[in-house]
């Protein structure tokens, strides 16, 4: 199944004209070495230069420099001649099979370059939306082994304050860009880094589109003391007969939350391969690893055993959750071809007994522990009836993880990420079974690193890479904090949350399986509380939007679902009050809305699973007050009045 476009609107002659040389005359300068292009509102203005054989951009948004004039490159040392250029635009719509979507318009104006350098030819893409860019090269008649460095240095203000994802840390930031000289050691910067500019915008520096050269790896920065520049580069040894790389992406917004819903990557992303993709789905998934040594009310005690998954089974078939994720030690060996199963799990009967209750079954996979062989993994999985494989402990290996994408799609599994992968942004639009991945800091790993703020910075920097799997929606709080777990905190009494801070979560941070990492039966002590996640049509929504946030503070999502909407906020250990204002409804529309709150008792360490639940009506305009506890949060779900 293709991606379906819009129709271009009809024009008149004379509007196509005026339109026409307007952007001619945008295109062009009076040098004939300098050249500009604009974005389709007018807004954002990328400028090229060509200087003694050195080319420069130069981005302005509104008339003024975000990044001033800086270089970039594709072949080291060699210099580059402009032969010609041609001026495109482009105006249309998509659907994704899932996402934060359900139409994404896709539209920019484009100078598409001719170069010459030395022995080989190239093309070079200056592509500007109204709330971004990308540059791309494509190489032609190169020499075979030769190398390729795509070089690009982002000349910013020394007053521009950034951001960076840090492995299971929290992210790193605010640095400004002078202080980067006074560290000892460089900080290891990450994509997507987050730069918050002196003009009072947001950018984000990262990449998309790897999909179509994973041979370049992924995006590596690092602060240039000597040119007192920040830059960034890919690189690879040339082979065959033609090669593109990856977009180079700069994303432009006012607010920083908008940059989690910026579109501009899955834009710039090569469209579906799947050609039908209809078996994908996604959803939620609970989840067993956090779960075990859980004991219940009735002396049940949760393990990686036959009775255990079918209790997990039970409660998804009856709350309408779609997959059960059955994580590591199901086998305790390895070997080519072969699994040796734990003796007290029999799969086949888990996975029979879930096809006969529609619950869908995913499962782990790690090559730390031996490797049956990626030849035939994938069919292997697809044939014990599983629907997905949690892939672990890949590393950052482009091709690698490349090749585990369409080997899953290959066998109508989705895949999901383990610990560091790559972040393959777009991924999810050109193979939509790259479900989700941990391109974050899992909720219970390491729990000195995971804060109420440092979620907050992850859900505003880490997931603009792309859909993410944090593990959140914790309920037994109290019970987790005493150790109750096997796999909970490493450190006793250092969750720091609330359980309507963790339903928020849930819905917060994007992502195609939203994995619950709960035993059943804390979810059935607080149902009314769990309706919230388990009415969540997790990757189908028509609309998303950051309502609210602030780095370190919180944040503040809503996304729709045709006529409803669900709204999830989420606070620092300080609590927080915010007016949302519902502008976003139908006018003339009356809306009934369930509240999920923290109570004036409840805290994030103290009493974290005190709650209360309220209905009210609204319309569109009006302004509900909300108070969130320390650590708290707060959900909401808006639906339109039955007659």
């Amino acid at each position: 199944m293709k991606e379906k476009k819009g129709f271009r609107p009809i024009k008149l002659i004379a509007n196509l004209i005026m339109l026409l040389v307007f952007l001619a005359i945008s295109a062009c300068s009076k040098n004939a070495t300098d050249f500009s292009v604009k974005s389709p509102n007018g807004e954002v203005n990328l400028v090229l230069k060509n200087e003694k054989g050195q080319l420069t951009y130069t981005l302005i948004k509104n008339g003024k420099e975000l990044i001033a004039a800086s270089k970039f490159s594709i072949l080291p040392g060699v210099q580059t001649k402009i032969n010609s250029h041609v001026l495109n635009s482009e105006n249309n719509s998509w659907q994704p099979v899932w996402g934060q979507f359900s139409e994404i318009k896709n539209e920019y104006n484009e100078l598409v370059f001719d170069l010459s350098l030395e022995h080989t030819t190239a093309k070079l893409y200056l592509r500007v939306f109204n709330d971004g860019i990308g540059i791309r090269y494509e190489l032609e008649g190169f020499k075979e082994g030769a190398e390729a460095v795509f070089y690009c240095e982002y000349n910013l203000n020394n007053r521009d304050e950034l951001y960076s994802p840090n492995g299971e840390n929290p992210p790193l930031g605010p640095i400004s860009i002078e202080n980067l000289t006074t560290f000892k050691k460089q900080p290891r910067l990450l994509t997507p880094l987050v730069i918050h500019n002196s003009e009072k915008s947001y950018l984000s520096l990262l990449e998309s589109d790897l999909f179509v050269a994973p041979e370049f790896g992924t995006i590596k920065f690092k602060y240039a003391k000597a040119k007192n520049l920040l830059v960034s580069e890919n690189k690879t040894k040339l082979k065959g007969s033609k090669v593109t790389t990856p977009w180079r992406v700069i994303l432009v917004e006012e607010k920083i939350g908008d940059l989690v819903t910026n579109t501009v990557p899955l834009n710039l992303a090569t469209p579906n391969q799947i050609e039908d993709p209809s078996w994908i789905e996604p959803g939620k998934a609970l989840w067993d690893w956090r779960v075990h040594d859980y004991k219940t009310e009735d002396g049940f005690v949760y393990g990686v055993d036959t009775e255990s998954y079918l209790r997990f089974i039970d409660f998804a078939a009856k709350k309408g959750i779609e997959y059960f994720l059955i994580d590591a030690h199901w086998f305790t060996k390895v070997t080519k071809g072969h699994f040796e199963i734990t003796e007290k799990l029999d799969l086949e009967k888990v996975s029979k007994y879930a096809k006969t209750k529609e619950v869908k079954l995913i499962l782990y996979y790690d090559r730390h522990k031996g490797s049956f062989g990626d030849e035939g993994l994938f069919s292997y999985f697809e044939s014990l009836g599983m629907s997905g494989i949690k892939y672990g402990f890949m590393g950052n290996n482009v091709s690698f993880t490349s090749d585990a994408i369409q080997q899953s799609a290959k066998n109508h599994l989705l895949v999901d990420f383990h610990d560091s992968p790559v972040p393959f942004t777009g991924m999810e639009r050109t193979f939509p079974n790259a479900i989700t991945r941990e391109y974050c800091h899992a909720q219970q790993d390491s729990r000195k690193a995971f804060t109420p703020e440092t979620f907050i910075k992850m859900a505003l920097i880490n997931a603009i890479q792309g859909p993410l799997d944090m593990n959140n929606g914790n309920f037994d709080l109290i019970g987790i904090n005493k150790g109750d777990r096997l796999k909970g905190p490493k450190k006793k009494n250092t969750y720091f949350s609330t359980v309507v801070s963790e339903a928020a979560r849930t819905l917060v941070i994007h992502s195609g399986l939203v994995c619950l990492p709960d035993a059943p039966e804390s979810y059935n002590k607080k149902a009314d509380l769990f309706e919230f996640i388990q009415k969540l049509p997790v990757g189908k929504w028509d609309e998303s939007q950051v309502l609210s946030s602030k780095i370190d503070d919180h944040i503040s999502t809503a996304r729709r679902f045709g006529e409803e909407w669900f709204i999830g906020s989420v606070a620092s250990k300080k609590g927080t009050s915010l007016a949302v204002n519902f502008d976003f409804l139908t006018e003339g529309k009356t809306y009934t809305v369930s509240y999920y709150e923290d109570t004036k008792e409840t805290h994030g360490m103290t009493n974290p699973e005190e709650y209360s639940i309220r209905t009210g009506k609204v319309k569109k305009g009006a302004i509900i007050n909300i108070t969130m506890a320390p650590g708290g949060g707060h959900c909401m779900w808006v639906r339109p009045e039955l007659n």
